[in-house]
């Protein structure tokens, strides 16, 4: 036996604990979960090292999940016969919560109306246990070593000592706050196993004092008094629930066992459960989240679903079952084809699950297809939380390319702000005449709409649809066409929307006006030869003076700016200028060109001309004092 070893919390790491013990009571019963989760968790890695290891395998058996309390004392304790922890263990896994994402979860808990909601989604459900305790002590012993290990903290610090125990796992004793008594109590306890726990598949036991009756002709006689008896009793049903045949459960049961897998406190917003049959079985349970969590685009976070062999947990994070663009999905798979005495390596790389993938994959999506023509509205909601990540797909899953094709929607033209279009309805709408599906990309809707690139469009009444999701600049690099017809950026390259009956009529006026304005817009393209590689005349342009584009297939500039956010060095594209021969201001300026080629003023005139169409693209001006002071020489002029 060691002295007790006394160690204080980091400075964030006490906040945290502190915001956790002081501010999580809307819910304060789930740390009973949170527990029993975390013993089946142990349990079950123990049961998975023991299929690989012979010095565990006599270890793995007579799971159990014991839990008992002090009424008096107001104590309760819980029992795992599990892998249990070594000191150092104990140390980096319940000593500290120093983890990535500590001073994510301080914000978002400081923020939320519901911290309880955050709890599983930062990996410290154990740190729940402070909600109604002020003291915990934990013993446990790794399976296979002779170490036992305590660790007592009363959230301000803690003390590490070894010390005695029988038998492998973790026990862990809450000493109950005055308000959180009422969990000293058998009939608390069994309530919230049966509600949050009934589902966990080891034993959750506890010794429950019963009546026994005496019996008179044989049977109990309820009228005589009864003698009390203490008799161990199995609080959960252990019901591998999806194993169960769906008519068998209720919305209910879905609904808590999805918070069991997930650990998120909102309902899924959908529910897949089947069974495949056939040269490939297994049966799957998985869930669409309601809400996007916290760790969605952070590349350490949790991903897959549970995998199971034969109701055996293999893994808790099976990435090879899940696309990665479909990584908020969550549940349950288990196969009986998959062999059990294999490593985790050789697992994830078995040629089984990239066929169970393959069927998954085509079962979320067709949910989700499903869901977006019977209900839109809950859909909409689904694609405003994950469809940033659902697009990801375009760019990786090119079999399932046109079952993702119909899951896209996109704000455009003829929606309004914060309402989506999808491209099958895009194309019902098109008129007779017009050939393309025209996109824009740019950083927000409101810069969009007010592009001067749309000018031409909304003359013709042809929709633009907005793509303002950074994603979306590498999503139309796989998205070619939709319905056999081809997708177009309308502020890239040339633009055509005449009929051939209005190309006839224009030949003429296009001719006399190249030739009109040829001379000029060689002068200014010689004005800016590092940046402009051309520039010509408009067929985009119907009231404003100028804009900027570039080649069909180069880089435009949203995606530059992308490239200079992710640290990155975007290749050089010089833009091409394009001028409106019918505006009054490029009409003026071929008049004062035509009088004398050398005036000073043309080249200002021109320079404002390309501030003004980087302005309207959200592009930034290389000299703001220039641009003023060239402005101002316009306004006095003009003021007299």
């Amino acid at each position: 036996m060691t002295t007790a070893q006394k160690l204080e919390f980091k400075t964030e790491v006490q906040e945290l604990l502190q915001l956790m013990i002081h501010s999580l009571y809307s819910n304060k019963e789930i740390f009973l979960r949170e527990l029993i989760s975390n013993a089946s968790d142990a349990i079950d890695k123990l049961r998975f090292l023991a299929l690989t290891d012979k010095n565990l395998a006599p270890l793995a058996k007579d799971f159990q999940i014991f839990i008992s309390f002090d009424e008096k004392n107001k104590t309760l304790s819980l029992r795992d016969n599990g892998i249990g922890m070594t000191k150092a263990e104990v140390i980096e896994n319940i000593g500290t919560i120093a983890k990535s994402g500590t001073k994510q979860f301080i914000e978002q808990i400081k923020k939320a109306q519901d911290q309880t909601q955050l709890i599983g989604q930062f990996g410290v459900g154990f740190y729940s246990a402070f909600m109604v305790a002020d003291k915990v002590s934990l013993i446990t012993k790794k399976a296979g070593s002779s170490e036992v290990t305590q660790w007592v903290s009363d959230g301000n610090g803690y003390t590490i000592e070894e010390t005695s125990k029988e038998g492998h796992g973790t026990e862990i004793t809450l000493h109950l706050k005055k308000e959180s008594e009422d969990f000293a109590s058998e009939w608390r306890l069994k309530e919230i196993v049966k509600k949050y726990s009934d589902f966990i598949e080891h034993p959750v036991q506890m010794n429950v004092e019963t009546d026994e009756y005496p019996l008179k002709e044989g049977k109990p006689d309820y009228e005589a008094k009864p003698t009390k008896k203490i008799e161990l009793q199995t609080l959960n049903s252990r019901k591998a629930i999806w194993l169960k045949d769906k008519k068998d459960i209720t919305a209910e049961e879905y609904k808590e066992f999805y918070k069991h897998v997930s650990h998120d406190f909102n309902d899924p917003l959908e529910t897949i459960h089947f069974a495949a049959e056939g040269k490939l079985e297994f049966k799957a349970l998985l869930f669409l989240p309601g809400k996007a969590p916290h760790d969605l685009f952070w590349p350490e976070a949790k991903r897959g679903v549970q995998l199971y062999v034969k109701k055996v947990f293999i893994m808790d994070d099976c990435k090879k079952l899940i696309p990665d663009y479909l990584r908020f999905v969550k549940g349950v798979v288990d196969s009986s084809d998959l062999p059990l005495n294999v490593s985790r390596e050789i697992l994830q790389e078995d040629a089984i699950l990239e066929k169970i993938k393959g069927n998954l994959t085509k079962k979320i999506l067709g949910s989700l297809k499903t869901l977006k023509e019977k209900d839109f509205p809950k859909y909409l909601g689904f694609w405003k939380e994950f469809g940033k990540v659902v697009k990801e797909g375009s760019h990786s899953d090119f079999e399932n390319k046109n079952d993702l094709q119909e899951l896209y929607l996109f704000e455009s033209t003829q929606t309004k702000a914060d309402e989506f279009t999808s491209l099958k309805d895009y194309v019902s709408r098109m008129p007779k005449d017009q050939k393309e599906i025209y996109y824009m990309s740019g950083e927000s809707r409101r810069l969009l709409e007010n592009s001067p690139h749309l000018e031409a469009f909304k003359k013709k009444n042809y929709e633009v649809l907005f793509l303002t999701d950074p994603i979306d600049e590498w999503v139309t690099q796989s998205l070619n066409e939709y319905d056999k017809k081809p997708l177009k950026p309308a502020n890239k390259g040339q633009v055509d929307l005449q009929t051939d009956a209005e190309k006839k009529d224009s030949e003429k006026s296009k001719e006399e006006q190249t030739k009109k304005f040829g001379s000029l817009l060689e002068f200014i393209k010689g004005q800016f030869a590092d940046k402009i590689k051309e520039v010509r005349l408009s067929n985009r342009l119907t009231d404003s003076p100028v804009c900027l584009v570039v080649e069909e297939h180069e880089m435009g500039s949203h995606m530059e700016k992308l490239f200079k956010q992710m640290g990155q060095v975007a290749p050089k594209t010089l833009r091409i200028m394009e001028l409106n021969g019918s505006h009054p201001i490029v009409s003026k300026m071929q008049n004062l060109f035509a009088q004398n080629k050398d005036n000073p003023k043309l080249k200002d005139y021109a320079t404002l001309l390309l501030d003004q169409a980087l302005l309207a693209e959200g592009s930034a001006i290389e000299d703001i004092a220039g641009f003023n002071k060239r402005l101002n020489a316009v306004l006095i002029e003009n003021l007299g």
